[in-house]
């Protein structure tokens, strides 16, 4: 079967894009992991598909697969990639909302850059003590639509992410689903610099758009950082976080950043 798509990027963070507005696509998920194979498919660190929505509460529905083959709930910088794609499909104006796992997300297109409304965080716990092969560590977490594991270090350039970002992602206390593994360090008065382990990815990305999010409240939580949040990525694009403190809990959370085409192409698959 020949199959086109596009190639997109958000903030380092690579997608294949698909249409699948007329539902006559259906890939396994071997299928989904070859497209991503950065050796013999398109590569990339997931892919998203255009849908139909299941429900009357938008008019489209984003689906988005781990370069594993696994579908996950949710994905920040693909959903702003998902936005502008379905603008170019002309399914959509400046403003959409689109249906995913993790709940309904609003998107507001501006330019190259896209600002989404993320889903109310949840499972909020600070200063959890977890047990490491290299000692006793500190560790936050948050769900921004899939559960981010947060650590807060001086210097992330010396962090070990893949061997550190593996462990974390797998350990009994985030079992069985497992958690995206971050890293964040300090810069200025409300900007921090991240790294992050991907679930469903295994290795270190680029960017992460919900583990953006999840480390720019955990810095407001840990350190007082005030909204907005700039948060610098390992791509070296620069991203913002909006948010509302509702006593314990966060509110109106919200993500921007680029969301770039990349190139458009066929592949059989």
């Amino acid at each position: 079967m020949r199959l086109a798509f596009t190639k997109m990027n958000g903030a380092g963070n690579d997608f294949v894009m698909l249409d699948n507005r007329s539902r006559a696509l259906s890939l396994s998920r071997e299928q989904i992991a070859r497209l991503c194979d950065r050796h013999r498919g398109v590569g990339a660190d997931g892919l998203l598909v255009v849908e139909p929505p299941a429900t009357e509460e938008a008019p489209l529905r984003m689906r988005y697969y781990n370069r594993d083959g696994g579908e996950a709930e949710m994905c920040g910088n693909g959903a702003r990639c998902f936005a502008r794609f379905a603008q170019r499909l002309r399914a959509c104006g400046e403003r959409v909302a689109f249906e995913t796992m993790a709940g309904l997300v609003r998107a507001e297109i501006e330019g190259e850059r896209v600002r989404i409304a993320l889903s109310a965080p949840r499972d909020l716990s600070l200063g959890r003590k977890l047990r490491l092969s290299a000692g006793e560590a500190e560790v936050h977490s948050v769900n921004t639509g899939v559960p981010h594991a947060v650590l807060l270090v001086d210097e992330v350039e010396r962090v070990d992410v893949a061997a550190l970002g593996r462990e974390i992602r797998r350990h009994a206390a985030f079992a069985p689903a497992g958690t995206n593994a971050n890293f964040v360090q300090r810069l200025e008065e409300n900007a921090i610099r991240i790294r992050t382990y991907e679930r469903g990815v295994e290795a270190e990305t680029l960017a992460c758009g919900t583990g953006v999010a999840a480390s720019a409240l955990i810095a407001h939580a840990r350190w007082g950082l005030p909204s907005p949040v700039r948060v610098r990525a390992q791509g070296g694009d620069t991203l913002e976080v909006r948010f509302r403190k509702e006593g314990d809990c966060f509110a109106e959370v919200s993500l921007m950043g680029p969301a770039d085409f990349v190139f458009d192409g066929v592949i059989e698959v």
